[in-house]
């Protein structure tokens, strides 16, 4: 081991730092040249078949097969006039990575030499292999077929690797028998439903808005390691994390890394991988050291969630892509090092209006304060009833290690909205009641709202780096959510029970109104009921706190979910099937699959960490210590042998003695390690499994760390 780490080390200390020259010193020049954009498709496509394609993204009507086979051509045209030679259809299966399958435009004729074809057909739809993905039983070994469909709502885009280009197509994947088998799909479902629920509610306040979009701008926090170390390490390379290791002298302690001095090296693979990005559409904007070190964050400007969600995954696969051309490995594990900060997807989600609105930015006016309020305290009300699922969503085997500690937020899911808005909540469930006015405009209320929200627009509301969710502005930062995760899964859950959530508070607002209840009235009778049963939830204090804690679990009767197989079970409640089911957004069946890829996952995820433990215990740990001993029994040999007295060997002989205390500790608790895997093993039921690896597996690890 030692010898392999002294390599690494002359192999860091030798690199040379890759020069990196963009295209431009102006982003603008270049930014989404690889991309199948608007603009390309208005230059490239007839007026007939733009305009379908337009209608097919606002409004998620269906191409018919003519206007496919001329979007094909146009995008044939132009891919291969920028150097692609095939194509793939690029989906996101629930591995958590993406997928591909490339196919060349090139086809053989009889006579000539051959041609470049693609036709709608092609562009429309492929048939991978659905039996290789991870089904939840959906799809059996001889029940292999599935299929990618395209989803006209994300842009096409070319992927450059090495000298090669290839034309890859956004899409859906689903089975045979029409079960969504990836992240994409239910997002899609679940981004429909909150328009359908948000709409009419907008309209109680702007008969002009006819479409609401969710929006998502994430923060992307990841570890740079140099390939030679990170290969040095069996656990770093193959669980993400350092299983086995000590504290260094110097990590964060001293605070010196966060927003310091960008080191040229780790520069310089920033600006490669941010023109990759920015080639390809991708709004990065912001880059800096984050608190640990070797650690770094990015983020991009907001964009339509599912879009943003497709831009995060593409950008994960060219960081790695990137990093290996600068020596370096990326880690987007959620806690690769113990001891300080652990990596999140800080997911800030807003909605937006057709007329420009922000949905969740106060206004300058009583109208669209009480507008804001609507959307923001139905938010809050909906994170409330439905907790549990939002915990379920940022449930893995990496995130266990992250959530509660070094400034991720804990177990606990409650939201932060700040004193300022929390004093408006409180003046609004207060004196609000049916005799205090008939109409907005006359209500005393009116003043307190105007004149303490426009001040949130100054950013006073403080920021909360300890909640889960926190309202910082105009959003909602949804900071439990782990860097390795698809953000499908947390965003899909959000606009699933925000649209609920609406739609019963619509449904309430008219039965009040048909009732003869003036109309702001109402708004704010039911807004401050919401306000009183959703309180629990709020908590401006230290999330970290043994206090917190305590009161969360035994006063206001949260969960505090600590294992993922927990968390997993919330997916089997009945909370969960009239969100998921009811919606349409996920069958039954779709929705028990996806519970039991996870406990199959979780379960893989810490087999893989337990048999790396044995491998550094048996060809590392155990032999060092032996090589060590050995050393110390020869050196006592030889001063024995010279007539030293005992006392001038006595450390060393304690020291050789505890090593062998050590030692047989460590193989004991090995081979127990060894033993619940082999019978966790054996169990057949995924859940069953999962629990056995997190209570009787996992549990052995920091005995033998």
């Amino acid at each position: 081991m030692l010898n392999s780490r002294t390599s690494a080390m002359e192999q860091v200390l030798n690199r040379k730092t890759v020069e990196v020259k963009p295209p431009s010193n102006r982003i603008s020049e270049y930014y989404g040249s690889n991309v199948f954009s608007d603009e390309i498709m208005r230059k490239h496509l007839s007026e007939e078949a733009y305009y379908s394609v337009k209608t097919s993204i606002q409004m998620g009507q269906k191409i018919d097969r003519k206007i496919a086979d001329q979007v094909a051509a146009s995008m044939k045209s132009w891919a291969i006039s920028k150097g692609a030679t095939h194509y793939t259809h690029w989906f996101q299966p629930l591995t958590g990575a993406t997928a591909e399958k490339h196919d060349s435009f090139f086809t053989p004729s009889g006579t000539a030499k051959g041609v470049e074809t693609f036709s709608g057909g092609s562009l429309v739809q492929q048939e991978p292999d659905a039996s290789s993905f991870p089904s939840g039983g959906i799809r059996s070994t001889f029940e292999a077929r599935g299929y990618t469909a395209w989803d006209p709502t994300s842009p096409a885009f070319i992927m450059e690797l090495g000298g090669g280009k290839t034309l890859c197509i956004p899409t859906i994947f689903v089975s045979y028998t029409g079960e969504a088998l990836d992240y994409k799909a239910p997002l899609l479902k679940s981004l429909q439903l909150l328009d359908q629920a948000a709409v009419p509610v907008c309209q109680y306040f702007d008969k002009n808005v006819t479409k609401v979009t969710a929006t998502l701008g994430w923060e992307q926090e990841y570890f740079l390691v140099d390939e030679a170390l990170f290969l040095s390490r069996p656990d770093l390379s193959i669980c993400g994390r350092t299983l086995m290791g000590h504290y260094p002298s110097k990590g964060q302690q001293l605070e010196d890394h966060y927003f310091g001095s960008i080191p040229e090296r780790i520069f310089n693979y920033m600006i490669d991988f941010e023109t990759e990005s920015h080639k390809l559409g991708i709004p990065l904007r912001t880059r800096h050291n984050e608190v640990a070190p070797g650690q770094f964050e990015c983020a991009p400007m907001f964009e339509e969630a599912s879009v943003a969600v497709d831009h995060n995954c593409l950008l994960m696969d060219v960081m790695e892509k990137v990093a290996r051309r600068h020596n370096l490995r990326v880690l987007f594990h959620e806690k690769p090092f113990a001891g300080v900060n652990g990596s999140g997807k800080h997911n800030n989600w807003s909605m937006g209006t057709d007329t420009g609105k922000n949905l969740l930015s106060p206004g300058k006016t009583p109208r669209n304060n009480l507008l804001f309020l609507t959307f923001f305290i139905n938010t809050i009300k909906a994170v409330h009833e439905y907790a549990d699922l939002l915990r379920a969503t940022i449930a893995s085997a990496n995130n266990d290690h992250r959530l509660g500690a070094n400034e991720a937020p804990p177990a606990i899911i409650s939201a932060f909205v700040g004193t300022a808005l929390r004093s408006v909540l409180d003046e609004i469930e207060k004196r609000v009641d049916e005799n205090t006015f008939d109409d907005l405009d006359k209500a005393d209320l009116k003043l307190d709202i105007h004149n303490k929200i426009p001040d949130l627009l100054l950013d006073n509301t403080d920021r909360n780096r300890t909640s889960p969710f926190a309202f910082t502005g105009n959003k909602f930062e949804f900071r439990a959510v782990g860097s390795s995760a698809n953000c499908s899964k947390a965003m899909t859950a959000l606009n699933t029970i925000v649209a609920t959530q609406l739609i019963a508070f619509k449904k309430e607002i008219d039965e009040l109104v048909k009732g003869g209840e003036n109309k702001d009235n109402a708004i704010l009778k039911v807004l401050r009921r919401y306000i009183s049963e959703s309180k629990n939830i709020l908590f401006e204090g230290d999330n970290y706190s043994a206090e917190w804690q305590k009161e969360a679990v035994e006063v206001r009767g949260l969960h505090n979910v600590k294992t993922t197989p927990e968390a997993i079970d919330f997916y089997a409640t009945a909370k969960a099937k009239d969100i998921f089911v009811k919606n349409k957004i996920l069958s039954e069946r779709e929705l028990h699959a996806r519970q039991e890829i996870e406990f199959e996952e979780y379960a893989k995820k810490i087999q893989i960490e337990a048999r790396i433990y044995g491998e550094l215990v048996y060809n590392y740990v155990i032999p060092a210590s032996v090589e060590y001993q050995n050393e110390l029994l020869d050196n006592i040999i030889k001063l024995k042998s010279l007539s030293f007295n005992e006392e001038h060997y006595k450390e060393q002989l304690d020291i050789a003695k505890n090593i062998t205390l050590h030692l047989n500790h460590l193989r004991s608790s090995l081979e127990r390690m060894v033993e619940e895997r082999k019978k966790a093993n054996r169990i057949e039921d995924a859940r069953e499994k999962a629990y056995a690896y997190c209570n009787n597996v996992k549990t052995l690890f920091d005995e033998i760390r």
